[in-house]
């Protein structure tokens, strides 16, 4: 069994703080991490308890929480990630935000307001599926903001994940890399399985026509809002066993380096007697 550890996996994938990043040097199907798909199932499966006991003493301490946001394009794997890495999780301390088009009243505020209104409270792990950043994605490829006021949002959401991180939320950011000719396979597989179909949306094919476009502005992103203090990880997606397996030993990581214990409950458990 060729399981890598914590460190190997997150030196594998992050986009290195203040240096150059480029996309397409980066694989949508990538087994050097877990050559054998048996090893990464038997990787999820171990880490996937873990999380789930790490999270209850998150939730004990409320001291801090955890926010994974998962960011990609359509079939990517969020929901999938969601169910897999978060499968023996039970729902306690645990939120889950998905992005869509800003309703009126969102839009009526600063872009924004709706993500720190959906940020998790202390002692839950919370996660995001979509975000901020399609604020500089979907917005920048379509338009839907001036190249000035995208400009400035990078730096805006560094400022807002820098004070999020100075006040108790680790953040883990994922982008779930997954290929031109892969996502074609799974939007065709939408179309002809029934409990998929529901998934499927015409738009889907407009964000598809502008790839390239969507690429270079993902690529832009990472590059400008990958900091030390909540880095980007590229995860390759075109092979959906390695990506979970790859995502919970980052959520694992960040869960372990809280260093959490289960809390001194003030008593001492000998002074009662239940009778």
């Amino acid at each position: 069994m060729n399981i890598p550890d914590i460190a190997q996996v997150r030196q594998h994938l992050i986009a290195k703080p203040g240096e150059p990043f480029s996309l397409a040097a980066r694989p949508t199907r990538d087994p050097d991490l877990f050559a054998d798909k048996e090893d990464a199932k038997t990787s999820l499966k171990k880490d996937a308890a873990v999380i789930n006991e790490l999270k209850d003493m998150l939730y004990a301490h409320k001291k801090q929480s955890v926010l994974v946001v998962l960011q990609g394009m359509d079939t990517a794997g969020k929901s999938g990630t969601i169910r897999n890495v978060f499968a023996d999780t039970t729902p306690l301390g645990m939120e889950v935000k998905a992005f869509k088009a800003p309703s009126k009243n969102e839009l009526a505020r600063d872009y924004l307001w709706r993500v720190h209104n959906a940020v998790p409270k202390k002692g839950n792990v919370g996660i995001f599926d979509r975000s901020h950043y399609e604020d500089v994605l979907v917005v920048k490829v379509r338009g839907f903001a001036s190249p000035e006021d995208v400009e400035r949002r990078y730096e805006q959401i560094n400022a807002f994940e820098k004070h999020m991180t100075e006040n108790g939320v680790v953040i883990v950011k994922c982008m779930l890399n997954v290929g031109y000719e892969e996502q074609g396979v799974r939007l065709a597989e939408r179309l002809v399985e029934p409990h998929k179909l529901w998934k499927f949306n015409p738009a889907d094919l407009d964000d598809r026509k502008d790839w390239a476009k969507f690429m270079s502005a993902y690529e832009a992103a990472v590059e400008r809002c990958s900091t030390p203090h909540a880095p980007w990880y590229v995860v390759p997606a075109d092979s959906r066993t390695r990506r979970n397996a790859m995502i919970a030993r980052l959520v694992r990581g960040a869960l372990e380096d809280l260093n959490l214990e289960w809390p001194n409950p003030g008593f001492n458990p000998e002074d009662f007697d239940i009778g």
